[in-house]
C-alpha cells in the first residue's frame, strides 16, 4: 500500500475523489505531506516579502519606505510566519511524507487527525495576516510578544493574534501525537529502535519536545488574554504581577522550540551526507544519543535569553554553563558528519551542496551562540544585530537549507522525475552567496552597537546595511528559481530511477536504513 494510492480505502468505494475534494478530505500521508510542503512554501514567500520590506527600509539611514509602526508590524509578522508558518510545517510535511516510508508503515497512525491538523493551519495564518487590515494594524511587539508591551500597549488585533497562535499550537500537538504513535506502533517487523533511519529518530524526539512545550505557550498566551480582557495582572507590576514572569514562561517554550526547528534538519543531513559520500554514517548510535541529549538540555537553558533582566548570579552561572554544555552533543554531530565525508567518494549534487552549506554555516551560528552564552559578554550583545546574525545563521542556512536539501533529495521519489541538476546548482550558489551577504555583516554592525527592531540607524552602519539588503534581495529572489525547478520537476523531465542516488558502480548505498553491518549477509564493499 506504500507506493500506490488506494483511493477506495481513502474515499469509500466510490472511486477516487476528484479535484479539490481529494485534497480537502484526504487521509493519505503523501497528500497531506504535499499540502504541508506547499503551504509552508507559500508562507516562506510571504514571510520573505516582509523581510524584504524590513531590508528595504534599512537599505540606507533615514526613514524612506514605511512608517516605524508598520516596520514593527513587519518584524513581528516576519518572525511569527517564518517560525510557525514556514519552518515547522515544512518539517511536518517531510515527516508525513517520509516517516511511513522509512519505517515500513502503510500510512500515519491517525490519518483523520492528520488531515485536521493540517487544515487548521491555513485558517490560523489567514487570521494572523488579517490583523494587518484591522484598526491599529497587526501585532507590533516583536515575535516574542513580551508583556506588558503586548498586553497594555498592543493594538486591538492582539486578541486575533492570540487565537491564531492557539490554533498553530493545536496543529503542532496533533502532528506530534501522530508521529509518536506511528513510530512506536507501526514499524515493520525486525526494525528495532536502533535500526530506525535517523530522520525518524530526530522526529520522534522532536515530537516529544512539541508535546512538552506547546501547552506552555498556550498557557502564557491565555494569561495574556486574561490580562487584556479579564482584569488579571499576571504580567502587570501595578497589580502585583511580574513582567519577567512572561519572559520565563515564553522562553521555557521558546528555547526547546528553536531545537524543534533544527533537530529534524539534523536527521535530513544525516541521510544526505552518507548517500553522497558513498559511506555508512559514522557513529549512528552516538547521533541518536546526541539528539536526545540536545533535547533534554534544551529544557534547562531558557534563561540565557534573559541575562539582562537581573538574574541572580547563581542563575546566570547555571544558565551560562548549561548553555555551553549543549555545544558538546552538537559538536558530536558535526564531527560525525565530517567523519562520514572523510575519505568518502563524494559527489556534489545539489542535495549534498546544501548539506555541506548547512554543516559549515550552522557551525558558524553555533559558535556565535557560544559567544552569546557567556553572560557578561551577552550584556554587550543583547538586543543588537549580533543576536540577529546568530539566530539567522542557525535558522536560514540551518533549518531552511536542510528543508531545501531534503526536497531536492526526495523529489525523485515524490515525483518520479529528476529535477534539473544545473538549475539546482545555480539555486545553491545564489542562495549561499545571498545568505552570507545578508547575515555576515550583521555580526559587525551588532558588535558595533546597532540595536535590533529599530527602523533607523546612525550613519556609521550604512555600508554594512546596504550589503545586507542587497544580499537579502538576492537570497529572496533566488527562491523563485527553486519554485521553478520544483514545478518543472513535477510536470516532467528525466524519469527517475528506482534508486536515484546510486553510486557510480551501480551499488545501492545507504539511503534509508542505517542498519548495522551484521544485519546483512556480507558487509557491502566500499571500494
Amino acid at each position: 500500500m506504500n507506493d500506490m494510492t488506494q483511493p477506495e480505502l481513502m474515499h469509500g468505494h466510490h472511486g477516487p475523489a476528484q479535484g479539490i475534494t481529494r485534497w480537502l478530505y484526504t487521509t493519505n500521508h503523501k497528500d497531506i505531506g504535499t499540502l504541508y510542503l506547499w503551504f509552508s512554501f507559500a508562507m516562506f514567500l510571504i514571510g520573505g516579502c516582509m523581510a524584504l520590506v524590513i531590508r528595504s527600509e534599512l537599505f540606507q539611514p533615514g526613514l524612506q519606505l514605511v512608517q516605524p509602526e508598520f516596520f514593527n508590524q513587519m518584524t513581528t509578522m516576519h518572525g511569527l510566519i517564518m517560525v510557525f508558518g514556514a519552518v515547522m510545517p515544512a518539517f511536518v510535511g517531510l515527516a508525513n511524507w517520509m516517516i511511513p516510508l522509512m519505517v515500513g508503515a502503510p500510512d500515519m497512525a491517525l490519518p483523520r487527525m492528520n488531515n485536521l491538523g493540517f487544515w487548521i493551519l491555513p485558517f490560523a495564518f489567514a487570521m494572523l495576516l488579517s490583523t494587518l487590515l484591522m484598526e491599529g494594524g497587526g501585532p507590533n511587539f516583536g515575535w516574542t510578544f513580551y508583556a506588558p508591551l503586548s498586553t497594555t500597549y498592543a493594538p486591538p488585533s492582539v486578541t486575533f493574534f492570540i487565537f491564531s497562535v492557539h490554533m498553530m499550537g493545536i496543529s503542532s500537538i496533533m502532528g506530534a501525537i501522530n508521529v509518536i504513535a506511528t513510530i512506536l506502533n507501526m514499524r515493520a517487523p525486525g526494525m528495532t529502535m536502533m535500526k530506525m533511519p535517523l530522520f525518524v529518530w530526530t522526529w520522534l524526539i522532536t515530537a516529544f519536545l512539541l508535546i512538552a512545550v506547546m501547552p506552555v505557550l498556550a498557557g502564557v498566551i491565555t494569561m495574556m488574554l486574561m490580562d487584556i480582557h479579564f482584569g488579571t495582572s499576571f504580567f502587570d507590576a501595578g497589580g502585583g504581577g511580574d513582567p519577567v514572569l512572561f519572559q520565563h514562561l515564553f522562553w521555557f517554550f521558546g528555547h526547546p522550540e528553536v531545537y524543534i526547528m533544527i533537530l529534524p534538519a539534523f536527521g535530513i543531513i544525516s541521510h544526505i551526507v552518507p548517500t553522497f559520500s558513498r559511506k555508512r554514517l559514522f557513529g549512528y548510535a552516538s547521533m541518536v544519543y546526541a539528539t536526545a541529549s540536545i533535547a533534554l538540555l534544551s529544557f534547562v537553558v531558557w534563561a540565557h535569553h534573559m541575562f539582562t533582566v537581573g538574574l541572580p548570579l547563581a542563575g546566570e552561572l547555571f544558565f551560562m554553563y548549561s548553555t555551553m554544555l549543549i555545544a558538546v552533543p552538537t559538536g558530536v554531530k558535526v564531527f560525525n558528519w565530517v567523519s562520514t565525508m572523510f575519505r568518502g567518494a563524494i559527489s556534489f549534487e545539489t542535495p549534498m551542496l546544501f548539506a555541506i552549506g548547512f554543516i559549515v554555516l550552522f557551525t558558524i551560528g553555533g559558535f556565535s551562540g557560544l559567544m552569546l552564552a557567556i553572560s557578561p559578554a551577552d550584556f554587550q550583545y543583547h538586543d543588537t544585530y549580533f543576536v540577529v546574525a546568530h539566530f539567522h545563521y542557525v535558522l536560514v542556512p540551518g533549518a531552511v537549507f536542510s528543508i531545501i536539501a531534503g526536497a531536492y533529495y526526495w523529489l525523485p521519489k515524490w515525483t518520479g522525475h529528476m529535477y534539473n541538476e544545473r538549475l539546482g546548482q545555480w539555486h545553491f550558489w545564489l542562495s549561499m552567496i545571498g545568505v552570507n551577504l545578508t547575515f555576515f555583516p550583521m555580526h559587525f554592525i551588532g558588535l558595533a552597537g546597532m540595536p535590533r527592531r529599530i527602523p533607523d540607524y546612525a550613519l556609521q552602519f550604512a555600508d554594512f546595511n546596504m550589503i545586507a539588503s542587497i544580499g537579502g534581495f538576492m537570497f529572496g529572489f533566488s527562491q523563485l528559481l527553486f519554485l521553478y525547478i520544483v514545478i518543472k520537476c513535477i510536470k516532467g523531465g528525466e524519469k527517475a530511477e528506482a534508486k536515484p542516488w546510486e553510486g557510480a558502480e551501480g551499488l545501492e548505498w545507504q539511503v534509508a536504513s542505517p542498519a548495522p553491518y551484521h544485519t546483512f549477509a556480507q558487509p557491502p564493499r566500499i571500494d
